[in-house]
Protein backbone atom coordinates (compact mmCIF):
# COMPACT_ATOMS: atom_id res chain seq x y z
CA UNK A 1 0.00 0.00 0.00
CA UNK A 2 1.17 3.31 -0.72
CA UNK A 3 0.86 5.96 1.71
CA UNK A 4 0.27 9.10 0.51
CA UNK A 5 -1.02 12.70 1.66
CA UNK A 6 -4.95 13.32 0.84
CA UNK A 7 -5.86 17.17 0.97
CA UNK A 8 -8.78 19.76 -0.83
CA UNK A 9 -8.32 23.26 -2.12
CA UNK A 10 -11.60 25.38 -2.58
CA UNK A 11 -10.90 27.19 -5.91
CA UNK A 12 -10.90 30.63 -5.75
CA UNK A 13 -9.37 31.21 -2.20
CA UNK A 14 -6.70 33.15 -3.64
CA UNK A 15 -6.53 35.74 -1.49
CA UNK A 16 -7.05 33.44 2.03
CA UNK A 17 -7.12 30.70 3.32
CA UNK A 18 -10.26 29.75 4.59
CA UNK A 19 -12.04 26.16 4.26
CA UNK A 20 -15.71 27.65 3.38
CA UNK A 21 -15.55 27.79 -0.63
CA UNK A 22 -16.52 31.50 -2.08
CA UNK A 23 -20.06 32.07 -2.66
CA UNK A 24 -21.69 33.45 -6.29
CA UNK A 25 -21.32 33.04 -9.66
CA UNK A 26 -22.34 35.51 -13.00
CA UNK A 27 -19.86 36.45 -15.12
CA UNK A 28 -17.06 33.92 -14.76
CA UNK A 29 -14.60 34.98 -12.03
CA UNK A 30 -11.22 32.76 -12.99
CA UNK A 31 -9.14 31.90 -15.55
CA UNK A 32 -7.96 28.05 -16.30
CA UNK A 33 -4.06 28.79 -16.19
CA UNK A 34 -2.40 24.56 -16.31
CA UNK A 35 -2.36 22.65 -19.11
CA UNK A 36 -6.50 20.67 -19.35
CA UNK A 37 -6.38 17.01 -19.46
CA UNK A 38 -9.82 16.46 -19.27
CA UNK A 39 -12.62 19.18 -20.16
CA UNK A 40 -16.14 18.69 -18.63
CA UNK A 41 -17.65 22.02 -19.35
CA UNK A 42 -20.28 21.89 -21.62
CA UNK A 43 -20.46 24.36 -24.41
CA UNK A 44 -23.31 26.54 -24.45
CA UNK A 45 -25.15 24.97 -27.43
CA UNK A 46 -24.75 21.71 -26.56
CA UNK A 47 -27.94 19.72 -26.87
CA UNK A 48 -29.49 16.85 -24.27
CA UNK A 49 -28.79 14.54 -27.07
CA UNK A 50 -25.28 15.45 -27.70
CA UNK A 51 -24.33 13.20 -24.22
CA UNK A 52 -25.93 10.07 -25.62
CA UNK A 53 -22.86 9.70 -28.53
CA UNK A 54 -19.39 9.36 -28.11
CA UNK A 55 -18.97 11.65 -31.27
CA UNK A 56 -20.49 14.34 -29.25
CA UNK A 57 -19.93 14.20 -26.03
CA UNK A 58 -17.59 14.76 -23.67
CA UNK A 59 -18.39 12.00 -21.40
CA UNK A 60 -18.45 7.98 -21.66
CA UNK A 61 -21.75 8.03 -23.24
CA UNK A 62 -22.72 4.41 -22.11
CA UNK A 63 -21.55 4.02 -18.44
CA UNK A 64 -22.30 4.78 -15.69
CA UNK A 65 -26.64 4.76 -15.28
CA UNK A 66 -29.59 2.80 -14.79
CA UNK A 67 -29.52 0.18 -18.63
CA UNK A 68 -32.48 1.67 -19.93
CA UNK A 69 -31.92 5.31 -19.10
CA UNK A 70 -29.75 7.07 -21.86
CA UNK A 71 -27.89 10.37 -20.64
CA UNK A 72 -29.97 12.97 -22.64
CA UNK A 73 -33.12 11.41 -20.31
CA UNK A 74 -30.63 11.81 -17.13
CA UNK A 75 -28.66 15.12 -17.77
CA UNK A 76 -30.93 18.46 -17.67
CA UNK A 77 -30.33 22.06 -19.00
CA UNK A 78 -31.17 24.53 -15.47
CA UNK A 79 -31.89 27.96 -15.13
CA UNK A 80 -28.09 29.59 -13.43
CA UNK A 81 -25.52 31.27 -13.32
CA UNK A 82 -22.38 30.40 -14.70
CA UNK A 83 -19.74 28.91 -12.31
CA UNK A 84 -16.50 30.11 -11.66
CA UNK A 85 -14.37 28.93 -14.24
CA UNK A 86 -17.05 29.42 -16.72
CA UNK A 87 -18.03 31.81 -19.48
CA UNK A 88 -20.35 32.42 -22.29
CA UNK A 89 -19.31 29.40 -24.38
CA UNK A 90 -20.41 27.38 -21.54
CA UNK A 91 -23.33 26.11 -19.96
CA UNK A 92 -24.20 24.65 -16.34
CA UNK A 93 -25.74 20.85 -16.18
CA UNK A 94 -27.47 18.78 -14.04
CA UNK A 95 -27.10 14.97 -13.00
CA UNK A 96 -30.73 13.88 -11.82
CA UNK A 97 -31.48 10.25 -10.33
CA UNK A 98 -34.93 8.52 -10.48
CA UNK A 99 -35.79 5.42 -9.86
CA UNK A 100 -34.58 3.80 -12.67
CA UNK A 101 -31.23 5.10 -11.94
CA UNK A 102 -29.67 1.35 -10.90
CA UNK A 103 -26.64 0.58 -12.81
CA UNK A 104 -26.38 -3.29 -13.71
CA UNK A 105 -27.36 -5.62 -10.42
CA UNK A 106 -26.47 -2.92 -8.12
CA UNK A 107 -30.41 -2.59 -6.65
CA UNK A 108 -29.00 -0.75 -3.34
CA UNK A 109 -27.91 2.29 -4.86
CA UNK A 110 -29.46 4.91 -7.39
CA UNK A 111 -26.68 6.57 -9.69
CA UNK A 112 -25.47 8.25 -12.43
CA UNK A 113 -22.02 9.01 -12.76
CA UNK A 114 -20.19 10.93 -15.95
CA UNK A 115 -16.43 9.60 -16.80
CA UNK A 116 -14.38 11.69 -18.95
CA UNK A 117 -13.88 10.75 -22.47
CA UNK A 118 -10.53 8.96 -22.54
CA UNK A 119 -10.04 8.49 -18.60
CA UNK A 120 -9.77 4.98 -19.31
CA UNK A 121 -9.27 2.38 -15.84
CA UNK A 122 -5.82 1.18 -16.93
CA UNK A 123 -3.16 3.79 -18.40
CA UNK A 124 -5.76 6.76 -18.10
CA UNK A 125 -3.56 10.47 -18.11
CA UNK A 126 -5.00 11.10 -14.79
CA UNK A 127 -3.57 8.28 -13.00
CA UNK A 128 0.11 10.00 -13.71
CA UNK A 129 1.95 12.78 -12.47
CA UNK A 130 -0.01 15.58 -10.52
CA UNK A 131 -3.58 16.32 -11.20
CA UNK A 132 -6.15 18.66 -9.95
CA UNK A 133 -9.74 17.97 -10.43
CA UNK A 134 -12.03 21.54 -10.85
CA UNK A 135 -16.06 21.41 -10.02
CA UNK A 136 -18.25 23.99 -8.71
CA UNK A 137 -21.83 22.55 -7.58
CA UNK A 138 -25.19 24.72 -6.92
CA UNK A 139 -28.23 22.47 -5.15
CA UNK A 140 -31.55 22.58 -7.28
CA UNK A 141 -34.95 23.42 -4.92
CA UNK A 142 -36.85 21.68 -7.79
CA UNK A 143 -34.83 18.50 -7.14
CA UNK A 144 -33.91 18.46 -3.71
CA UNK A 145 -31.32 15.77 -2.11
CA UNK A 146 -33.01 13.55 0.69
CA UNK A 147 -29.92 14.10 2.77
CA UNK A 148 -31.16 11.51 5.70
CA UNK A 149 -29.15 9.37 2.84
CA UNK A 150 -25.33 9.52 2.11
CA UNK A 151 -24.36 11.18 -1.61
CA UNK A 152 -21.10 10.31 -3.55
CA UNK A 153 -21.32 13.40 -5.86
CA UNK A 154 -17.73 13.45 -7.41
CA UNK A 155 -15.15 10.47 -6.63
CA UNK A 156 -12.49 8.43 -7.80
CA UNK A 157 -12.83 4.83 -8.42
CA UNK A 158 -9.98 2.21 -8.45
CA UNK A 159 -9.52 0.28 -11.53
CA UNK A 160 -10.30 -2.96 -9.68
CA UNK A 161 -13.58 -1.12 -8.43
CA UNK A 162 -12.68 -2.37 -4.80
CA UNK A 163 -12.76 1.04 -3.15
CA UNK A 164 -12.44 4.87 -3.91
CA UNK A 165 -9.32 7.07 -3.31
CA UNK A 166 -11.47 9.60 -2.47
CA UNK A 167 -14.84 11.03 -2.41
CA UNK A 168 -16.77 14.03 -1.98
CA UNK A 169 -19.39 13.81 -0.76
CA UNK A 170 -23.34 15.22 1.36
CA UNK A 171 -25.57 13.59 3.76
CA UNK A 172 -25.81 11.05 6.66
CA UNK A 173 -22.56 9.13 5.85
CA UNK A 174 -23.49 5.02 7.00
CA UNK A 175 -21.93 4.34 10.05
CA UNK A 176 -20.77 7.74 10.93
CA UNK A 177 -23.89 9.46 12.68
CA UNK A 178 -22.10 12.16 14.73
CA UNK A 179 -21.17 13.71 11.20
CA UNK A 180 -23.73 16.19 9.96
CA UNK A 181 -26.01 15.76 6.89
CA UNK A 182 -26.00 19.33 5.46
CA UNK A 183 -22.54 19.74 4.91
CA UNK A 184 -19.85 18.36 1.90
CA UNK A 185 -17.32 16.22 3.14
CA UNK A 186 -13.80 15.11 1.48
CA UNK A 187 -13.68 11.18 3.00
CA UNK A 188 -10.20 9.21 2.19
CA UNK A 189 -9.93 5.82 1.07
CA UNK A 190 -10.64 4.31 4.46
CA UNK A 191 -13.65 6.73 5.07
CA UNK A 192 -12.39 8.84 7.30
CA UNK A 193 -13.95 12.75 7.06
CA UNK A 194 -10.89 15.39 6.59
CA UNK A 195 -13.17 17.88 5.60
CA UNK A 196 -16.21 19.58 5.37
CA UNK A 197 -17.56 22.70 4.97
CA UNK A 198 -21.87 23.67 5.24
CA UNK A 199 -23.98 22.86 2.35
CA UNK A 200 -25.30 26.46 1.01
CA UNK A 201 -28.97 26.55 -0.14
CA UNK A 202 -28.21 28.94 -3.23
CA UNK A 203 -25.02 29.82 -3.96
CA UNK A 204 -22.54 28.13 -6.41
CA UNK A 205 -19.59 26.18 -3.60
CA UNK A 206 -15.77 25.62 -5.96
CA UNK A 207 -13.55 22.60 -4.78
CA UNK A 208 -10.38 21.46 -6.55
CA UNK A 209 -8.85 18.18 -5.05
CA UNK A 210 -5.23 17.79 -6.57
CA UNK A 211 -4.15 14.10 -7.17
CA UNK A 212 -0.21 13.96 -7.05
CA UNK A 213 0.84 10.31 -8.77
CA UNK A 214 4.62 10.58 -7.94
CA UNK A 215 4.69 11.34 -4.29
CA UNK A 216 1.55 10.12 -3.38
CA UNK A 217 -0.45 12.91 -1.99
CA UNK A 218 -3.17 15.16 -2.48
CA UNK A 219 -2.86 18.77 -1.56
CA UNK A 220 -5.29 20.68 0.20
CA UNK A 221 -6.46 23.54 2.37
CA UNK A 222 -6.57 20.85 4.82
CA UNK A 223 -3.31 19.77 6.61
CA UNK A 224 -1.98 16.74 4.07
CA UNK A 225 -2.93 13.67 5.62
CA UNK A 226 -2.18 9.81 4.64
CA UNK A 227 -3.97 8.18 2.18
CA UNK A 228 -3.77 5.66 -0.83
CA UNK A 229 -4.29 6.91 -4.05
CA UNK A 230 -2.94 3.76 -5.77
CA UNK A 231 -4.89 1.18 -8.13
CA UNK A 232 -5.74 4.18 -11.03
CA UNK A 233 -8.75 4.10 -12.00
CA UNK A 234 -11.65 6.68 -12.90
CA UNK A 235 -12.89 10.23 -12.21
CA UNK A 236 -16.87 9.64 -11.86
CA UNK A 237 -18.94 12.81 -11.43
CA UNK A 238 -22.65 12.96 -10.65
CA UNK A 239 -24.57 11.26 -8.11
CA UNK A 240 -24.62 7.55 -6.37
CA UNK A 241 -27.12 7.83 -3.24
CA UNK A 242 -26.95 4.91 -1.28
CA UNK A 243 -29.90 3.02 0.59
CA UNK A 244 -30.44 3.23 4.27
CA UNK A 245 -31.46 0.22 6.65
CA UNK A 246 -28.85 -2.44 5.42
CA UNK A 247 -25.38 -3.49 5.37
CA UNK A 248 -25.17 -4.59 2.02
CA UNK A 249 -25.49 -1.08 0.18
CA UNK A 250 -24.69 -2.44 -3.20
CA UNK A 251 -28.10 -5.14 -3.59
CA UNK A 252 -30.21 -4.33 -1.09
CA UNK A 253 -31.82 -1.39 1.32
CA UNK A 254 -34.69 1.42 1.77
CA UNK A 255 -34.67 3.89 -1.42
CA UNK A 256 -38.16 5.72 -1.47
CA UNK A 257 -40.39 5.58 -4.73
CA UNK A 258 -40.37 8.77 -6.59
CA UNK A 259 -37.30 9.87 -6.39
CA UNK A 260 -36.42 13.04 -8.86
CA UNK A 261 -33.32 14.33 -7.38
CA UNK A 262 -30.67 16.61 -9.04
CA UNK A 263 -27.33 18.46 -8.39
CA UNK A 264 -26.15 20.87 -10.57
CA UNK A 265 -22.76 21.41 -11.68
CA UNK A 266 -19.88 23.42 -13.65
CA UNK A 267 -16.52 24.70 -13.99
CA UNK A 268 -15.81 21.14 -14.51
CA UNK A 269 -12.20 19.75 -15.52
CA UNK A 270 -8.58 18.01 -14.33
CA UNK A 271 -5.71 19.99 -15.29
CA UNK A 272 -1.99 19.38 -15.35
CA UNK A 273 -0.58 20.53 -11.81
CA UNK A 274 3.18 19.93 -12.69
CA UNK A 275 5.06 22.31 -11.16
CA UNK A 276 2.55 23.36 -8.23
CA UNK A 277 0.29 24.53 -11.08
CA UNK A 278 -3.61 25.14 -10.21
CA UNK A 279 -5.88 27.25 -11.34
CA UNK A 280 -7.81 29.66 -9.22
Amino acid sequence: MFSTLLSLITAAAAANAACTPPTGGGTAAGAVKCPIVFDGRVGADTQLTDFDSYDTSLFNAEYVKGQNLKWSEIIQFPEADLAHFDNSTHKPFEVTISDDSIFQTQKGFRRAGLQFQGDTNNGSPGSTGVKTIHFSVKLDPQRALNLSHEYLLVWREAADYSSNQFNFEAGAILGQGSLPENTYKVLDRKNKQIWSTPILEDSWQNFAVTLDHDKKYLKSVTEPVSNDNSGEGQFQIGMLKKPTGTDDVVNSGYQESGIDEGLIYGSLFVEDSAGGCVSV
